[in-house]
């Protein structure tokens, strides 16, 4: 079926009293997120999502439009959706998707997510976002510098064969998060609470405060030790982890 396709979800959990939506970072499959299914607290179940050009998506074209993604992810969302209260974590260019996925789901279907987590980036309408320079056409040595002092893959990664069957990926990826705009909303977009982290040593993003302009619910912010990645480092892995867990279990007292 095609939700499979762009929703995975390793672990089923038929006795989770929620769903946690994850949003991969530039470049990545699905896989990193799915597997917090077996170690997350047993009250959720966890869904990652999968863009076209990755895993078993290969065959497809790579997207460019941040929109089409959003509505192609609200779609096949839908059936996962109704039944309990979900939440949505994206990590970086993750964010935006889930953002835009957020928006969607909310005007169309009048489905909002309980919490909204975001991390490792600028808020959509920040002018501090990274862009990459216009109108130019960039060498694989400067997108993998760009990449590197951005902090967003390490020095190591670039020099693997790996990036090599990475790069369009990872390319077409960051084209798209540099077309896609949002204007400082006039009003909050959304109703859920909204969480922020962010790594310590993360020099690319910064602003992340402006992300309380898209919500009427409460804001809140962390800051984890390590860099843009810091969410690999197993200790704030976990943390997240507890923190999703407690605040889900929290908006079912509220």
């Amino acid at each position: 079926p095609r939700n499979e396709k762009v929703v995975n979800c390793l672990y089923p959990n038929p006795n989770a009293i929620f769903r946690l939506i994850c949003f991969p970072w530039a470049g990545s499959g699905s896989t990193y997120f799915a597997k917090w299914g077996q170690k997350i607290h047993g009250s959720l179940e966890v869904h990652s999502i999968r863009l076209a050009g990755r895993e078993n998506r290969s065959d497809e074209q790579v997207p460019s439009d941040m929109y089409q993604v959003a509505d192609e992810i609200a779609c096949a969302l839908l059936p996962v959706l109704q039944d309990k209260p979900f939440a949505f974590f994206g990590h970086s260019l993750g964010s935006y998707i889930a953002f835009m996925t957020a928006l969607r789901l909310k005007e169309n279907h009048k489905l909002e997510p309980v919490h909204f987590f975001v991390s490792s980036t600028s808020a959509p309408h920040s002018k501090f976002r990274p862009r990459i320079p216009e109108g130019k056409e960039m060498t694989e040595e400067e997108i993998c510098n760009l990449l590197v002092s951005a902090g967003f893959t390490t020095k190591n990664f670039v020099d693997e064969e790996l990036f090599q069957l990475h790069v369009p990926i990872l390319l077409a990826d960051l084209y798209m998060a540099n077309a896609y705009f949002f204007d400082t909303p006039s009003e909050a977009v959304l109703s859920c609470d909204l969480s922020c982290f962010i790594g310590s040593e993360d020099q690319a993003v910064k602003d992340l405060e402006a992300w309380k302009d898209v919500t009427s619910g409460s804001f809140y912010m962390h800051k984890l030790p390590g860099g843009h990645f810091y969410v690999m480092e197993p200790t704030n892995e976990t943390f997240i982890m507890n923190y999703i867990t407690k605040c889900l279990e929290l908006s079912t007292l509220s």
